[in-house]
């Protein structure tokens, strides 16, 4: 598949705060086009003011995908993520404008952008928890020794104590009958239907920091514990993956009387500033990223006309055959 007949895809990504909300409407409205949203909180309704999920003017100035699709009780995998993902993007160039991708969460941009092979079963739940149970019981140690054992691949890039990724790769490894780290070498085999041209916001830490402790400050404001109470009142709990978002677990803790209310706001504020740090390293390490500095004379406008100016030409190009092609493909996950 040559370059001119990949479909193009826009990305632009950064950590949270810097403003990507802001651009995106700009450079969308330049453009023309449609947003899809890349961001793991976003999915899910009646999480509002604590995801920052454009409002309701916002929206109506930009439509926005991949945001409102889940309860905040039911699961949803970057597997998932790439399946409607692919769809939508077909479906916004066959409308004929440009693809654009934006978000935080770097697993889900780049099972589209990488074109991630994962398994046929998808996650399991169930399985999931018996093994966080294990690890709680005797010990992330031993569930590592297992994952050694099981796929040795996998387990030497994997740090000792991540006891998220070994429960993932064990996970995988008992549903799917086979590594997690062959789904790797599958992935690197795999070519992208998509011409995809990324860009990332970033500012100063100290002014994202500010900028975060603002917003938090901005979305109590707003109603942020009372979004969360009515989700309690529902019937929902810190159980639930849509519960379990930054923000949303302080404050039920809070609403529980587990935490003080100076606690909770400080918890919130160091917990998303460590957020943004992880973004911007899993970021970094992507070498195709062009950046972009925000700073008092370098406004969100002005990153919206560097990118447009940058990416106007592909809005116009056509590839029709691969959209087809994508249409007919059977996913392997």
């Amino acid at each position: 598949m040559t370059e001119k007949n990949k479909i193009p895809l826009l990305v632009l990504v950064g950590p949270t705060a810097v403003g990507k909300t802001a651009t995106a409407i700009k450079l969308a409205e330049m453009l023309e086009t449609e947003v899809i949203s890349a961001d793991s909180a976003q999915i899910y309704r009646g999480l509002d003011i604590g995801t920052a999920k454009p409002n309701a003017k916002e929206q109506s100035k930009i439509k926005h995908h991949i945001i409102d699709l889940l309860e905040p009780d039911q699961p949803y995998s970057a597997a998932e993520y790439q399946k409607t993902a692919d769809k939508t993007i077909i479906d916004i160039w066959n409308s004929e404008k440009m693809p654009f991708i934006i978000g935080g969460t770097g697993l889900y941009i780049k099972a589209v952008t990488d074109r991630y092979a994962f398994g046929q079963k998808g996650p399991s739940p169930k399985l999931r928890e018996e093994l966080q149970d294990r690890a709680c019981r005797d010990g992330v140690g031993k569930l590592y020794s297992t994952l050694e054992k099981m796929d040795p691949k996998a387990a030497s890039a994997i740090h000792p104590h991540d006891q998220k990724r070994i429960i993932r790769a064990l996970e995988v490894y008992y549903t799917e009958g086979k590594p997690i780290s062959s789904q790797v070498e599958k992935t690197s085999h795999q070519e992208s239907p998509y011409r995809t041209v990324k860009y990332g916001l970033n500012m100063e830490r100290h002014l994202l920091y500010r900028r975060i402790e603002e917003r938090v400050d901005m979305m109590i404001e707003q109603g942020f514990v009372e979004e969360v109470r009515r989700l309690y009142e529902k019937g929902y709990n810190d159980k639930m993956p849509g519960m379990q978002i930054l923000g949303y677990r302080q404050i039920g803790r809070y609403l529980e009387d587990l935490n003080r209310w100076q606690e909770t706001v400080a918890s919130i504020k160091k917990e998303t500033r460590n957020l943004a740090k992880r973004q911007l390293t899993w970021f970094r390490r992507e070498k195709d990223i062009q950046w972009l500095e925000i700073t008092n004379d370098f406004s969100y406008s002005r990153a919206a006309e560097i990118i447009y100016n940058n990416v106007k030409d592909l809005a116009s190009l056509q590839a029709n055959i691969v959209c087809k092609a994508i249409d007919r493909e059977e996913p392997d996950r």
